[in-house]
């Protein structure tokens, strides 16, 4: 009776233990893993981990420390092991850690110098720390001893772009095109390489494939619509930016894209719309008049400046965004809120100092205003940024003259026509001769 007595009680008292030992967490066996790998025990980091593992097997962390705590323990037992310094490497470089990787990658190739993995991996960590230049000679030495190898390949067409070396990207992207014809990736790489040598045809050739293969892939309807609004097809660029704004409505380069179009085909509220929107979407950067006495009075001066082609074409939007406030200042001034417009060609000149058609554009509204000295001096910078601006020497030549200043802006008028803007050859007729 004694003997079940105390049988009950040691049964009671176990049972009472089993919930402290299950009050250990997942987290506790993770934290307690790496306490273990810090101190070189990393038989007791691996139990730890495995724990952790078992308990939650979605925690990611676990695994790539699981895997360093046992690529520590091979190297303690056999250091001259590549394949452990390549593993190590793998782990670290899996928790962004690249810079302490690229020494295991290093060692890896040193003990192993014909395994391309390590090459490969190597590369990807330094292009992660935008080492690119030693990245190409990574996935160059990756291919040399694995021409096939698609990880390489596609990485070394993108680390190609990375550079500007678009040309010879596309052998990269050609090659993984015929090893693997059904993978969208390719394609729309190769496309936006073809897109940056402006073969706007073959880019579009291309990402109609991509899109064909992932009709999801936002960047590819981007790409697309850029190069249809290269080749004047703003119907079908309008809608690429459509589809691509409804794929990821945060890029706020498809509503600069969809306001280009939107004002190309006469859209001008929808314009500004979208163009507000290109500016604002998760943007951290966001005078006297004179007289006219020359024999160009004000009205003839409207006239002639009404022949002068505007300059604004698609191009690809910056990181500051000033092609976006320039367009929308555009189709502001189009619908006669020329204040606004200057207010945007304003900042698009301080985000980009070098814009030359924004200083001209800004120079033509000003000169609507009757702020002819406002005009010539956006137009003086516009030449000085590019000096083969022929409408700009035909805008400064006219106003030039129009002040009374004949001499000057004759030889102004002179220059254009001599770079190939025509109209400027019958101001002259009718007001130099």
């Amino acid at each position: 009776m004694i003997h079940r007595t105390f049988s009950v009680f040691a049964l009671l008292a176990s049972l009472a233990c089993t919930p402290l030992l299950a009050q250990q967490t997942a987290v506790d066996y993770f934290e307690n893993g790496v306490t273990k790998s810090r101190t070189g025990d990393f038989t007791g980091a691996l139990q730890a981990f495995s724990m952790a593992i078992t308990m939650n097997p979605d925690n990611a962390p676990s695994y790539y420390n699981r895997g360093l705590a046992k690529a520590n323990r091979a190297i303690d037992l056999n250091p001259k092991d590549a394949l452990a310094y390549l593993n190590r490497g793998v782990s670290k470089s899996k928790q962004d850690d690249h810079r302490s990787a690229l020494p295991d990658f290093g060692r890896a190739i040193e003990l192993s110098p014909d395994e391309p993995q390590a090459y490969y991996n190597r590369g990807v960590s330094r292009n992660k720390l935008e080492q690119h230049r030693g990245a190409l000679q990574d996935f160059n030495r990756t291919l040399e001893l694995e021409p096939v190898n698609q990880g390489a390949l596609y990485a070394r067409g993108l680390t190609k772009q990375t550079l500007e070396e678009y040309s010879g990207s596309l052998t990269d992207f050609t090659k993984l095109i015929e090893l693997s014809p059904k993978k969208a990736q390719p394609y729309a790489a190769r496309g936006a390489s073809r897109l940056e040598l402006t073969d706007f045809a073959g880019a579009i050739t291309d990402l109609n494939k991509a899109i064909e293969l992932n009709p999801n892939d936002a960047e590819s309807f981007l790409n697309r619509g850029f190069a249809k609004g290269k080749t004047d097809d703003f119907k079908g660029a309008n809608s690429d930016y459509d589809r691509a704004i409804v794929l990821d409505a945060a890029n706020y380069k498809g509503y600069y894209g969809r306001g280009f179009c939107r004002s190309k085909l006469g859209d001008q509220k929808g314009a500004v719309q979208d163009f507000n929107q290109a500016i604002e979407l998760n943007n951290t950067n966001t005078e006297s008049k004179v007289v006219l006495n020359g024999r160009i009075n004000r009205a003839t001066l409207g006239n002639l400046l009404n022949v002068v082609q505007e300059r604004n074409k698609l191009n690809e939007l910056s990181p500051e965004r000033s092609e976006a406030y320039f367009s929308r200042g555009m189709s502001k001034n189009r619908q006669g809120d020329s204040r606004a417009a200057i207010a945007d060609l304003n900042k698009a000149i301080e985000l980009n100092p070098t814009y030359a058609e924004a200083y001209f554009s800004r120079g033509m509204i000003k000169s609507a205003q009757n702020d002819q000295k406002g005009a010539i001096l956006d137009c003086n910078s516009s030449i000085k940024l590019n000096p083969r601006y022929a409408e700009a020497f035909y805008v400064r030549g006219i106003i030039r003259h129009a002040l009374g200043d004949e001499n000057g802006g004759c030889l102004d008028l002179s220059k254009s026509g001599e770079l190939g803007y025509t109209p400027a050859y019958k101001v002259i007729s009718d007001y130099c001769n």
